[in-house]
């Protein structure tokens, strides 16, 4: 059997694959089984920070594999501890879990948010707002913050303890914060499964400062927005506050499992021995290949995301068969005329990985691709959306 075959034979069918095996690749370049090209413009959903076989990125992981490859958390480990310093020298904040997944370190935002709540005013403190049309992961507790009910039906009941609004309604979440048993508020600065939808500006601000007035932590999921993806370290960082709280992944350690949740000074204390825990988090082979990315995303390389992101939302704005773009940074939601997903079969035959976020097409290159191959890229984009 070929890998296709077994795979179909032996893997749960939880993924509607396209006919396409990667079997290598370099940098923006995938190379499928029979040699075909094609330009990655998605990043393994927007993990691969710097793109496929990166040698720096590689180079960390080989040579933290030839020390330890893993240790128990019951011992220190410098990548675990250097890590931790890098995310709260460049945040502000002060304390970090780290974990596998996105999904896990939303789940410690959560536990962090309920313990800081009960701790201070009694267990009835427990509601966390989240927006609808957000998303937040997969486990049943992270569903449940979910504001989707179509990712839901299938799996209830779900954990309870979570109240979704509309983006934009601030009156609502006055309205709840005003019961007294709202907990925290986590919110995606863009909603990037919800169809690559930006926050304004304004309600995030009024939101935050709700917050604070009414000592609910204020929570953001970095898991996509982070790592460079909007032109920022983190996504937060483009609406001028500074969350109590954020989780993030995904492009964290540009290729191996890693999440962390990132904690403020107001809850920094608020998890304490035996708490909360995680056998792989803190890996020192995925926290050596997060230090080889978080270190090169400077000043100079966000500047680049910029430039790049100008080009293409400038490109295609007024593209034949495009209707909207929306977006920020690398992280890039296109509205076609036609079908999202029929569009992103086409443009696999044309030779361009792309993915689709509700009724888009989403772009999350490598924050680091050539604008060269970019370019060709949004060029076979602007001709097949146009067809």
């Amino acid at each position: 059997m070929n890998t296709k075959e077994k795979d179909r034979k032996y893997i749960m069918h939880t993924y509607n694959r396209f006919p396409i095996e990667i079997v290598s690749g370099k940098g923006s370049l995938v190379y499928d089984e029979n040699g075909k090209e094609y330009i990655d413009m998605g990043s393994g959903i927007g993990v691969t920070a710097f793109g496929i076989a990166d040698e720096i990125w590689r180079d960390a992981i080989i040579e933290q594999t030839s020390k330890v490859q893993h240790m128990s958390n019951l011992y220190y480990t410098g990548p675990c501890a250097e890590l931790a310093e890098q995310l709260c020298e460049r945040t502000g904040l002060k304390k970090v879990f780290l974990s596998n997944s996105g999904a896990e370190s939303n789940e410690c935002a959560i536990k962090v948010a309920r313990k800081y709540a009960a701790d201070k005013y009694g267990s009835q403190r427990n509601i966390i707002i989240t927006l609808n049309n957000s998303f937040h992961g997969r486990t049943l507790t992270t569903l449940a913050a979910t504001g989707q009910e179509h990712y839901h039906e299938l799996f209830t009941p779900l954990t309870p303890g979570f109240i979704s609004v509309d983006a934009g309604d601030l009156e609502s979440i006055k309205n709840l914060v005003s019961d007294g048993n709202i907990a925290a508020v986590l919110i995606e600065c863009i909603q990037g499964e919800g169809g690559v939808i930006p926050l304004e500006k304004g309600f995030v601000k009024a939101l935050y400062d709700l917050c604070q007035e009414n000592d609910v932590l204020f929570m953001v999921d970095e898991v996509q927005t982070g790592n460079g993806r909007t032109g920022k370290l983190y996504s937060y960082m483009n609406y001028g506050i500074v969350p109590d709280v954020f989780s993030t992944a995904k492009g964290l350690a540009g290729g191996l499992p890693l999440g962390a949740t990132v904690v403020g000074e107001k809850a920094e204390s608020c998890l304490g021995f035996g708490d909360h825990g995680s056998t792989f988090g803190g890996n020192p082979v995925s926290c050596a290949a997060a230090l080889s990315v978080i270190n090169r995303i400077d000043d100079e390389l966000l500047d680049s995301v910029m430039e790049k992101s100008s080009y293409v939302f400038e490109a295609l704005k007024d593209a034949e068969g495009v209707t909207d773009v929306t977006g920020m940074g690398l992280m890039i939601g296109i509205k076609t005329k036609a079908p999202a997903g029929e569009m992103v079969k086409r443009l696999n035959e044309k030779g361009v990985l792309c993915l689709t976020a509700k009724d888009k097409v989403r772009l999350l290159p490598a924050l680091n691709i050539p604008m060269k191959i970019l370019k060709k890229a949004v060029e076979i984009i602007k001709e097949t959306v146009s067809e």
